[in-house]
C-alpha cells in the first residue's frame, strides 16, 4: 500500500490518487508511479543549482557588462565576475517559436553545460541565446560548435594527459 499524505478529509496517496481506490478499480496500482525517493532524486536537479544563472538580475548585469559573441547557432554574452565558478544562463524569447520548441532549446543548452561541469575557467558568466537554426541541428553539431566557440573564446580548460 502507499504512503499516505494529506489531512483526515482528502486522504491522497503520494502519487496524487484518492484512498478511494480509484486506482484499483481502474486496474493500475500505485506501484506504477515514481517512488517517493525517485520524485525527490529528480526534483534535486543533481547538484546543477552552482551551474547556471538563475536570477534576471544576474542575467542583466551579464546584457549590461559583457562582450557579445555571435556564431550560425546562438549568440552568447561572456561577462568576468568574481564568483569561483562560472555559470551559465539560456534566455529563449516567445519569438523562438512555441513553448514546446522553447522548452526543448532550453533542454538542448542546459545538457550542453552539464557535459563541461567543472572545465569551464572561473569566474566567468555566460548568457546564451539560442537561434532558430540550433533546434534543426544534430546534437553533435550543436556540441561542436558550442566546444569551439568556448575555446576560441579561451573559456575550457584544455586538459593535458
Amino acid at each position: 500500500m502507499c504512503p499516505r499524505q494529506g489531512s483526515s478529509q482528502h486522504r491522497m496517496t503520494v502519487c496524487g490518487h484518492a484512498e478511494s481506490g480509484d486506482l484499483v478499480s481502474k486496474g493500475k496500482s500505485c506501484a506504477s508511479w515514481p517512488s517517493l525517493m525517485m520524485i525527490m532524486a529528480m526534483s534535486q536537479g543533481g547538484g546543477d543549482r552552482d551551474l547556471f544563472l538563475k536570477r534576471s538580475r544576474d542575467i542583466e548585469y551579464a546584457k549590461e557588462h559583457g562582450s557579445r559573441i555571435s556564431t550560425a547557432l546562438f549568440n552568447m554574452l561572456i561577462c568576468r565576475t568574481d564568483v569561483s565558478g562560472s555559470r551559465v544562463g539560456i534566455v529563449v524569447g516567445k519569438r523562438f517559436g512555441g513553448a514546446v520548441s522553447r522548452n526543448r532549446v532550453k533542454r538542448l543548452f542546459r545538457e550542453l553545460t552539464r557535459q563541461l561541469r567543472g572545465q569551464l575557467l572561473p569566474g566567468h558568466a555566460l548568457v546564451v541565446f539560442p537561434k532558430r537554426d540550433s533546434i534543426t541541428q544534430p546534437f553533435g553539431v550543436l556540441k561542436e560548435v558550442w566546444l569551439s566557440t568556448l575555446q576560441h573564446q579561451r573559456l575550457f580548460r584544455i586538459h593535458e594527459d
